[in-house]
């Protein structure tokens, strides 16, 4: 049991960073018979940690494998919600407990992220941005609020990834970014807390702006 435990823990993992780092688009499919091969590993543990993503909300079943959840319009704006109510609070506690490693990451990664107002290159935002979000998110103090807000961006990657294509939203994240930046650099919880509220209703409006169904 034990080697089929480690296989299904380390291939759950793997999973959910390729997912969190916007490795896995909405059109792949994983099936864990070729993820089993690749692996060399029996197809148990692969299955075993599907499942336990799809559990979490990281994936759900479908016809041919699993895939990342279909986020409606609807569901996106309830995500929206959530984030409006949990992720102030956590800004704020981050604010009182980030150290000085955290601070010089994240400083190091709002400077790619503005870097690439000008040379255009998404995929470096993207991934700036989230060193930006994994690194403040890590100095939250509670486990629980940290996974919970980790789960459900994953649910939304394909939807921000589009998002920050759009010329407008690119500087609304850079300009964000910089504000709580700011805040988190002086370690003010209410400061923290009104950039990161205003961040994320800035986020639903680029939302609102950029998909035609989001009014439906």
């Amino acid at each position: 049991m034990a080697p089929r435990q480690n296989h299904r823990t380390r291939i759950y993992e793997d999973i959910r960073a390729r997912i969190q780092r916007g490795e896995i688009g909405r059109e792949d499919r994983l099936i864990d018979i070729a993820i089993a091969a690749e692996q060399g590993v029996s197809r148990m543990p692969v299955r075993e940690a599907l499942m336990q993503l799809a559990s979490e909300g990281y994936l759900e079943g479908t016809s041919r494998g699993f895939a990342l959840p279909n986020m409606d319009a609807e569901r996106i704006r309830n995500v929206f919600a959530l984030r409006r109510l949990l992720e102030p609070y956590a800004a704020a506690s981050a604010a009182q407990a980030c150290d000085a490693g955290a601070l010089a990451e994240m400083e190091r990664a709002v400077r790619d992220s503005a870097q690439t107002l000008i040379s255009g290159d998404i995929t470096q935002f993207y991934r700036a941005s989230e060193v930006f979000r994994n690194t403040w998110l890590r100095c939250v103090p509670n486990p629980e609020l940290r996974q919970t807000i980790l789960r459900y961006m994953s649910q939304v990657q394909s939807v921000r990834f589009a998002t920050m294509r759009d010329p407008l939203a690119h500087q609304i994240i850079v300009d964000g970014q910089r504000g709580l930046l700011d805040a988190f650099s002086r370690h003010d919880a209410l400061a923290a807390s009104e950039r990161m509220l205003r961040f994320v209703i800035h986020g639903e409006e680029s939302f609102a702006r950029l998909s035609p169904q989001a009014g439906d």
